[in-house]
């Protein structure tokens, strides 16, 4: 069985305009702990994640904790933002009802999608019977909930999207998810597109 991990990033800096180099909030830093606390006795034998700082800032502590390096992987990171016009709910209702669907310069869901279970499936092969942490973010990571959960949607995006950080164990038997936990979250207020 191989285990994974994600741990979708905590509170970041909303205002800060880089998306890639975006930092955590002290509060998100702090709330960073939950992630060290909810993995210390699983046993790691990687870490991989998204090349954004926030990611990488929110599982540090803990691939610290294990003495391990974390491997950056270009494929987990979050959808490319586009330009919206429109409120922030609808164009989260029209993305998740067509997944091809996306804004001028932007990702789709299914673009996130294809790029994340590619790297997925990569991390699988490598290693199997491993215990890994996937540092990663909520678009992306709900993209990977509807690729093995059809019905996963809009809705159950709105769920989790204040929840950050957000850790779930995907269990695995070569590439076949034989299960999915829901290990521990933090509720704050998302204010990202």
């Amino acid at each position: 069985m191989t285990k994974i991990y994600f741990v979708r990033h905590a509170q970041p800096m909303f205002s800060h305009a880089d998306d890639l180099t975006r930092p955590l909030t002290k509060e998100g830093r702090a709330d960073a702990g939950i992630v060290l606390e909810t993995l210390k006795d699983k046993k790691i034998d990687l870490f991989y994640c998204s090349p954004y700082k926030r990611s990488m800032d929110t599982i540090r502590e803990t691939a610290d904790h294990y003495k391990k390096e974390i491997i950056t992987e270009p494929r987990f990171r979050e959808r490319v933002k586009g330009n919206a016009e429109s409120n922030r709910k609808e164009m989260f209702q029209k993305r998740w009802a067509d997944h091809n669907f996306h804004e001028e310069g932007g990702e789709s869901i299914a673009m996130v999608q294809s790029r994340n279970i590619e790297a997925l499936r990569e991390v699988l092969e490598k290693h199997p019977g491993k215990n890994i942490v996937i540092g990663t973010h909520g678009t992306a990571l709900s993209s990977i909930f509807h690729y093995y959960n059809p019905q996963f949607g809009c809705d159950d995006f709105l769920r989790i999207i204040d929840w950050m950080p957000y850790i779930v164990e995907m269990d695995f038997e070569g590439q076949q998810l034989m299960g999915i936990h829901e290990l521990a979250h933090i509720e704050k207020v998302f204010a990202g597109a």
